[in-house]
């Protein structure tokens, strides 16, 4: 948070964090877009035209329009468009840069942080440049990094990047104007990039007898950052991006944000400028090494918060590398209580104790599949600290860092950080959930934990908007609550105990022997050392890990290789001192909507823990062919039912019999879905065709003629309809719910297409609908980015035909099944395969909770497996012949099963 506050500019609407990542602000130019919204002339508006290396960006003048992001990559025309008019008696008109784009952001609509808005559809702009004798050499520039964006493979794409980048910086140099003396003798001068959370801006780096300096390319945010070598008091070499490139300077002993934070491109200028400012400091600073931070801790001369800091600061732990952000712990487990008892040891959180072995029952799973996994075998699938987890807990006062990080996007409602009780109930529980703290909750700024800039954050399963963070019962406010971690954190016991958690973090406990028997193993790409990302040639390999390591999240490095001595401390007498009476506070009462969504999460819990107890209730042989697809009305009443025998039919629940037999063509029917308020089935087809089915006038009322194959699968969401298929393509369409159910013939606009290099074979939709998984009949899979219709990650899964795969609940893993008779959990943020179950045969189909799976085997049988112990916990006869489709109820309480002997079957689950 300390980042955010001091790179805060007061009314300036573009920032850096409105670039993609890894993405360059080059240059900017005055210029105005010209529109034609008067038929007689154009219509101008000014602003500031910036050129970056994926995009082009629009800031208007005008802070009530938008900011325009223009992707290079879905440009289809780039070119000078020039007066062709050849009348003496009129003035020439400057040149303008014209653009063809098939997609536009919309930002920060009339000033406000919110979700970027996009316009997918051919667009022209047009911008004159107010220096028009610029506008050949922009458009040039704008070309060259135009075919860079195309490039096919992302390594050429990043390495001509790069080359430009080189290029650029080569023709400049440090402008000695901007020394604050003229006696100032220069000692060094190279290029280098200032970061901060999420953003890189390369520019020129020179030092002197007297000061460091840094001058963006961009001269952004300011013509050059100038820092007195006299006001330096601690430096740290650091490793970025996996490699030692880093260096950060601070000019206090205490802040937690430093004041440059530079990225060399080669290790050798990184340490010629370390150790001339080391040098020039010798006789005015300290250095400092764990063992002397460690000293002046045991005896008491700094606090447990300083303490951390520093060890965070000396294991390259930095505010302003979300990838390597410093690691707190949780120290109280009280999060219930109307007073908090700092007296009691039970208030206290188990510090010798890594996160996931705080739950004796989740553990025991976690290690059962730990024992079972081939090498590399780790326990934890997730990190404790990642870009991800650190925006979670700062989105009230970072919201542009999170739409910059998500594309755009905040993340569900209810995957917000909404209460601490939650958070520490899910770091407790939840199978991937293992985050600790950040600093900022042992702080004095309790702004992360109020919604004070009125973000439009979304609203929650229950209907309640999210605000401000729900405080546990003691504490009065978001003040109090900080003011309360602070005193447990400098408490008796957690002084007693902290040398426990820095042997798990920083110390002896962190890697080897030691953290197999603390059960305080991660994946091993985690690890300082754990892949040399010089030794991959393949550029796109390399940027793929990489981008992996630092999304996942890294480990610090290690700074103690023996048992870390416990802090001598006085027997405290008055620390309940910090504690409120229970009469001054009451518990919350949770309101009508939180407690029916309890309920409702309760009901389904209920139901997967009895999942192992499925009954048959009934079965129907109602097709000729294996059947394809399930659609059931939400009372229930109705199941429709596809085939391979080219029909779709209704069977009635009341009546017990086969009501209605539809067919559309002679080709088989693939899948069905039904829209909502239950007036219109949709059902794919092997002729390429979406057909629209009325209930309520049983009769065929519209078709989609989509694809140049089979469609396999589809998927309906937020009035998009989702079509796969085996022309290697997935395709997005508008597809509005009321339209179709009002019996209206629709015009079905294309919105996106997502291309494969082979047919693809299923799809799954997140939750929120922000995210597209896709699998292919290779075994590849792809998780895609609906809003900016591009991809986030591929693997090669399986080693057959992907036969189905959906999100988790929380939108984190991605279960998939295939011809490799496999089960494989994919993580989402990083596209990593981080967990694979064989199986004794092919399982076709399946549903989930994020823990449990139900899944349909090619012999006809049903089974539960429990993805921890990775272990078939029940085993069900069902079908004849292989199950193709399974169903179940938004409350898990009914299931419904369809397979290649023509049945349908329904199960319950017995409590």
């Amino acid at each position: 948070m300390a980042f955010i506050r001091k790179k805060e500019r007061s009314k300036e609407r573009f920032s850096l964090l409105l670039l993609d990542l890894e993405e360059y602000y080059f240059e900017q130019h005055t210029a105005y877009q010209l529109t034609n919204r008067c038929p007689s002339q154009k219509s101008k508006f000014r602003g500031s035209f910036k050129v970056c290396s994926k995009s082009v960006i629009f800031e208007p003048e005008d802070a009530s329009q938008p900011i325009l992001k223009i992707p290079l990559k879905d440009c289809r025309r780039i070119e000078t468009e020039e007066d062709n008019e050849s009348n003496p008696f009129t003035e020439s008109k400057p040149p303008c840069i014209s653009m063809e784009s098939r997609q536009v952001y919309l930002i920060k609509d009339g000033s406000v942080v919110a979700p970027y808005k996009i316009e997918r559809r051919d667009q022209d702009f047009l911008f004159q440049l107010e220096i028009s004798r610029k506008t050949e050499d922009v458009v040039q520039t704008l070309l060259q990094l135009h075919r860079a964006s195309c490039l096919d493979k992302l390594g050429d794409q990043t390495a001509m990047i790069a080359a430009i980048l080189q290029s650029r910086l080569a023709r400049t140099s440090f402008d000695k104007n901007s020394f604050q003396s003229v006696t100032e003798r220069p000692h060094m001068e190279c290029e280098a990039e200032m970061i901060s959370p999420l953003v890189t801006n390369p520019g020129h780096v020179c030092i002197t007898d007297q000061n460091l300096y840094f001058q963006p390319l961009n001269g952004y945010p300011d013509s050059a950052v100038q820092i007195g070598l006299h006001s330096v008091r601690r430096i740290y070499k650091r490793r970025h991006g996996l490699r030692p490139l880093g260096l950060e300077v601070f000019c206090s002993e205490t802040d937690l944000c430093s004041d440059i934070y530079l990225k060399f491109y080669n290790t050798k200028d990184r340490d010629e400028l370390y150790y001339y400012i080391a040098t020039f400091l010798e006789n005015h600073m300290v250095e400092h090494t764990a063992e002397s931070y460690m000293l002046q801790w045991q005896k008491g001369h700094i606090s447990n918060y300083q303490y951390m800091l520093h060890l965070n600061n000396l294991a390259d732990r930095s505010v302003n590398d979300l990838s390597q952000y410093p690691v707190f712990p949780w120290v109280v487990s009280d999060y219930s209580s109307p007073r908090l008892d700092m007296m009691n040891p039970a208030s206290f959180r188990d510090l010798s104790k890594p996160i996931g072995a705080l739950n004796t029952e989740r553990l025991e799973r976690l290690l059962a599949r730990y024992r079972d996994m081939p090498d590399p075998c780790f326990m934890y699938g997730s990190h404790y600290s990642s870009p991800g987890y650190v925006l979670f807990y700062l989105v009230r006062v970072a919201p542009e860092h999170m739409l910059c990080l998500q594309n755009g996007r905040y993340d569900h409602a209810d995957r917000m950080f909404n209460s601490i009780a939650e958070t520490w109930k899910n770091c407790l529980d939840g199978a991937t959930d293992f985050k600790e703290l950040i600093p900022e909750f042992y702080g004095k700024d309790a702004s992360f934990l109020q919604n004070e800039l009125s973000l439009n954050l979304g609203k929650r399963q229950g209907g309640c908007s999210v605000g401000d963070v729900v405080l546990p019962p003691w504490a009065a406010d978001a003040e109090d609550f900080l003011e309360k971690l602070r005193s447990a954190l400098e408490s008796q016991y957690v002084s007693e105990h902290l040398h426990e958690w820095i042997d798990l973090v920083f110390g002896y406990k962190q890697k080897g022997s030691e953290a197999i028997a603390a059960h305080n193993v991660f994946h091993p790409l985690t690890y300082e050392g754990g892949i040399d990302c010089d030794s991959i040639e393949d550029p796109d390999q390399k940027i793929a890990m990489l981008t992996q390591i630092l999304e996942f999240g890294q480990t610090p490095r290690q700074l103690f290789t023996t048992a870390h001595p416990q802090r001598i401390t006085p027997k405290f007498h008055n620390v309940s001192t910090a504690t409120t009476p229970s009469n001054e506070l009451s518990p919350l009462s949770p309101s009508e909507d939180s407690s029916f969504e309890d309920l409702t999460e309760e009901s389904k819990k209920l139901a997967w823990s009895n999942m192992s107890k499925l009954s048959l209730q009934s079965s129907h042989k109602i097709h000729k062919e294996a059947v394809t697809g399930i659609a059931v009305t939400r009372s229930g009443t109705a199941i429709f039912s596809t085939s391979q025998d080219s029909t779709l039919k209704m069977f009635s629940m009341d009546t017990n019999a086969l009501q209605r037999s539809v067919s559309f063509s002679n080709m088989a029917l693939s899948s069905c879905l039904m829209l909502p308020e239950d007036q219109t089935v949709v059902c794919s087809s092997w002729d390429n065709n979406v057909y629209f089915y009325s209930v309520a006038f049983g009769r065929r009322q519209d078709t989609l003629m989509g694809h140049d194959d089979a469609i396999s699968q589809m998927c309906w969401k937020d009035e998009q309809l989702y079509t796969a298929s085996w022309d290697s393509t997935v395709k997005v369409w508008r597809c509005v719910a009321a339209d179709i159910n009002s019996n209206k013939r629709s015009q079905f606009e294309l919105l996106a297409e997502f291309e494969h290099d082979a047919g693809v074979n299923t799809i799954s939709v997140s939750p929120a609908g922000t995210l597209l998984a896709s699998g292919t009949k290779d075994g590849t899979l792809s998780i895609w980015d609906v809003g900016s219709s591009s991809i986030l990650h591929q693997l090669n899964c399986h080693s057959g035909k992907i036969h189905q795969m959906s999100f988790s609940p929380d939108s984190r893993h991605i279960l998939s099944v295939g011809e490799d008779s496999s089960l494989k959990v994919t993580d989402v943020q990083t596209g990593m395969l981080i967990s694979t179950i064989p199986a004794e045969e092919e399982q076709r189909c399946f549903c989930w909770d994020g823990n449990t799976v139900l899944s349909g085997g090619q012999s006809g049988d049903l089974r539960v497996w429990d993805l921890l112990t990775s272990k078939v916990t029940q085993k069900l006869p069902a079908h004849t012949g292989a199950v193709t489709v399974m169903w179940m109820s938004e409350q898990c309480s009914t299931v419904i099963t369809g397979g290649e002997d023509k049945q349908i079957m329904l199960w319950r689950p017995q409590y």
